[in-house]
């Protein structure tokens, strides 16, 4: 699975990278489902973390395949 670059690298004195961080799709699915929770209509059913993780990490998928295009 192509889990994109790391999203925050840091690098060290010489350029290498140090740290890897968290990946573009993790990055990618955390914006998805912040914006998700966030234009929740408070009259829907609750959060149901099992079905929401799929979907924001479907959405990440997706992002990371527009990107090869």
């Amino acid at each position: 699975m192509n889990t994109g670059e790391p999203a925050f690298p840091s690098h060290g004195s010489m350029g290498e990278v140090t740290h890897d961080g968290m990946t573009l799709r993790d990055y990618f699915a955390a914006k998805a489902l912040m914006g998700m929770m966030a234009s929740r209509n408070p009259t829907t059913p609750r959060f149901q973390p099992e079905d929401d993780a799929a979907y924001v990490y479907a959405v990440a998928d997706a992002m990371l395949k527009a990107r090869e295009q």
